[in-house]
């Protein structure tokens, strides 16, 4: 093959799309019975689309599942064939659309898309085979900066743009398969210990009922005695990062292990119903110079509130794994959580589950993905080249790898056919996936 400048171009009358991987979601979604659960589970809005709210739906899920983030890029796949296919017109409707769709949405619809999200994890963990009977939620906050008259927006903690308005929503990520649980759009005000008590008490509900044991993991912005009294009256353990108290530790009671010291103590801070335990680590500062008189403190202290009875090293220890909620944020806040589609409040509040849920959709294709891997290895020997090997990379390589593989599509044998080129070297990848989906399926049917 050789291209150079003098290479002629012209046009084709076949369907050509970029976007192949969008085949494996259509398989994915057919497998979980996606349509299904959300006849079941979710709210129609006032507005009655000429589509029908599954369509109007799934055709925002796809466009931040390729990775767009606002509703006017839909002008960008308005004509792709794939997404029209799967839609089922021959081009998608004007942007504007969507957009009178989507302010038509309220708090309500957002609650149905939660219990929707809980419904397809039920399912998908079944799928794989993941019953676990303990799982760890990390609760965090950011903050989505703002621009103009928006509804809700404050000004508040922002780090990056100080003195800016903004939302501040919560989200609360499962530890183990990196997927999002449950959490909210707010406005640009502090979290209030209230506010996570109410997160706190969905998660039952939310949860497949395997789950016996949950622990709950939050910085200082989310201890008070309500997120507390929550845990306590669902039986879930927790650690929270101190807040405004001051517990009193015995100069005793501090012990070393490693290099650092740890205590503990049980006190009741005021407001709260009931004492509480506190543990506590303190770290000793970098002398500075020779001049450091031995006598004057010189530590860092780290206190947590818990209820868990291990010993106070192991307990920080298993708080430390939660600095990885961040690069989950971090993700989301890619996949579009920062995104302003509207002016109104209650329209954020719902494209944020939207978003959520696109997102939710990529974890749990990686970790079908995963399954089906671990599957083949167990029975055979598989060529690696064969291997989606989607679970150890992130969303953004995922797209890659699985979602950005052009095809193209033909009719033959009175029906459409997705085609891909022998000299992709991600098809193989692909279609090793496609047809793993394609047996559990049969199975389910």
């Amino acid at each position: 093959m050789r291209i150079t400048a003098d290479s002629p171009h012209v046009q084709c009358s076949e369907r050509l799309t970029a976007f192949g991987g969008l085949l494996a979601l259509v398989k994915f979604l057919d497998l979980i019975g996606f349509e299904k659960l959300f006849a079941e589970h979710y709210l129609d809005p006032r507005r009655e689309p000429k589509l029908g709210s599954y369509r109007m739906m799934l055709g925002i899920l796809m466009l931040l599942f390729i990775g767009f983030q606002r509703l006017g890029q839909l002008a960008y796949i308005r004509t792709d064939a794939m997404v029209c296919g799967i839609l089922r017109v021959p081009m998608l409707p004007a942007v504007s659309t969507f957009w009178r769709y989507l302010t038509s949405l309220t708090i309500n619809q957002s609650t149905s898309l939660l219990k929707l999200g809980a419904a397809l994890r039920g399912r998908v963990w079944e799928l794989c085979g993941y019953a676990p009977r303990r799982v760890t939620v990390n609760i965090d906050t950011t903050v989505s900066t703002v621009y103009g008259a928006i509804e809700g927006s404050r000004k508040g903690h922002n780090m990056k743009h100080r003195g800016k308005k903004g939302l501040r929503p919560v989200l609360c990520f499962l530890a183990e398969t990196r997927e999002y649980l449950c959490g909210t759009q707010r406005k640009g005000e502090t979290l209030k210990s209230e506010e996570v008590g109410r997160q706190i008490r969905q998660f039952r509900k939310l949860l497949p009922s395997s789950v016996r044991e949950v622990r709950v993991h939050g910085d200082g912005e989310c201890i008070g005695w309500e997120s507390v009294k929550a845990c306590l009256d669902n039986g879930f353990l927790f650690t929270f990062g101190k807040g405004r108290c001051e517990p009193p530790f015995a100069e005793k009671g501090w012990y070393r292990h490693g290099e650092h010291e740890y205590n503990e103590c049980v006190y009741q801070p005021l407001g709260w119903e009931q004492p509480c335990r506190f543990v506590a680590m303190r770290i000793r500062k970098d002398k500075r110079g020779d001049r450091q008189l031995k006598l004057v403190e010189n530590y860092v202290y780290r206190v947590f509130a818990t209820n868990e009875r291990a010993r106070p090293q192991k307990v920080i220890e298993d708080y430390d794994q939660r600095a990885d909620v961040e690069n989950l944020i971090g993700e989301a806040q890619r996949e579009g959580v920062l995104a302003i589609p509207s002016k109104r409040f209650q329209a954020h509040h719902a494209f944020f589950q939207v978003v959520m849920l696109a997102y939710n959709l990529w974890r749990w294709m990686k970790l079908l993905a995963g399954h089906a891997e671990q599957r083949a290895l167990e029975g055979q020997e598989v060529d690696p080249r064969l291997r989606v090997t989607m679970p150890d990379h992130t969303i953004r390589i995922a797209r890659l790898k699985m979602l950005y593989v052009a095809a193209k599509i033909r009719f033959h044998a009175n029906r459409d056919q997705v085609c891909y080129s022998h000299h992709e070297q991600r098809a193989a990848g692909l279609i090793h996936f496609l047809d793993y989906m394609d047996a559990r399926r049969r199975e389910a049917a």
